[in-house]
């Protein structure tokens, strides 16, 4: 849920309504002095229109002062939300959408989840002009699963870094099309509240706050290198007889 800005203009604007409404009603009571004063006895001035007055400058006190206590509120949900957003940061996160990005460092991780299971199932990776650049077929499983994507094309040569977008097709024992939905994930390196809901940056590519569906630590473990044998210790040689 976006939540706008409270600038300093509606703030001054509030300020100058409590002390307009505060000279007002200070304004009505030595009106009312004053008629209290110098009314007639034999005409006596109405106190329901007293009353009725009284009620309605309270009535807007009250408006004020809740209007106040919303701003604040709101203020404070938009610092918290700040605050949550920039939490993100370091994370990995995936979201809604086909896209992912090829870079020097990782590969390309997609999450996806099959409806039932495929018996053939067909991915096709397609770079940003929308060519196809690797396709894998095979069984597929029910439930959610990850698909990772070391750069290499189906003709052997390496891509280059890039935005590369995924698309998994797949159909049942029967023939009939198991329903796949796929997902990006990336780690979030910034966060921009420019707009009316913050957007992180996960590589070169902007995502709505509202988009991320899961959210976790990276795993950063690296298997230990594999310690290098010792060479057998040489026998001596037997002298000849």
């Amino acid at each position: 849920m976006a939540v706008s800005g409270v600038s300093g203009n509606s703030t001054s604007q509030m300020a100058s309504s409590r002390s307009t409404i505060a000279d007002n009603f200070d304004t009505f009571l030595n009106i009312l002095t004053t008629q209290l004063k110098n009314q007639n006895p034999l005409d006596p001035l109405d106190t329901n229109q007293f009353t009725a007055q009284l009620v309605q400058f309270t009535g807007v006190e009250q408006q004020l002062k809740t209007n106040e206590f919303l701003e604040t509120l709101m203020l404070s949900s938009q610092n918290t939300a700040k605050s949550d957003a920039v939490s993100y940061i370091g994370k990995e996160v995936t979201s809604s959408g086909k896209t992912g990005e090829l870079t020097d460092a990782n590969a390309v991780f997609w999450a996806y989840s099959a409806a039932a299971n495929a018996a053939n199932a067909t991915v096709t990776i397609k770079d940003a002009k929308g060519q196809v650049v690797y396709t894998e077929t095979g069984p597929l499983a029910a439930g959610p699963g990850t698909f990772r994507w070391d750069g290499m094309g189906s003709d052997g040569n390496l891509k280059p870094n890039g935005v590369y977008s995924i698309d998994i097709q797949g159909k049942d024992a029967n023939g009939q099309i198991v329903k796949i939905s796929t997902a990006s994930i990336g780690i979030v390196t910034a966060v921009d509240f420019t707009g009316d809901v913050p957007l992180l940056t996960v590589g070169t590519r902007r995502v709505a706050i509202t988009d991320v569906t899961d959210v976790r630590i990276p795993d950063v473990t690296a298997p230990p290198d594999p310690t290098p044998e010792e060479p057998a210790p040489e026998e001596p040689e037997e002298d000849a007889a």
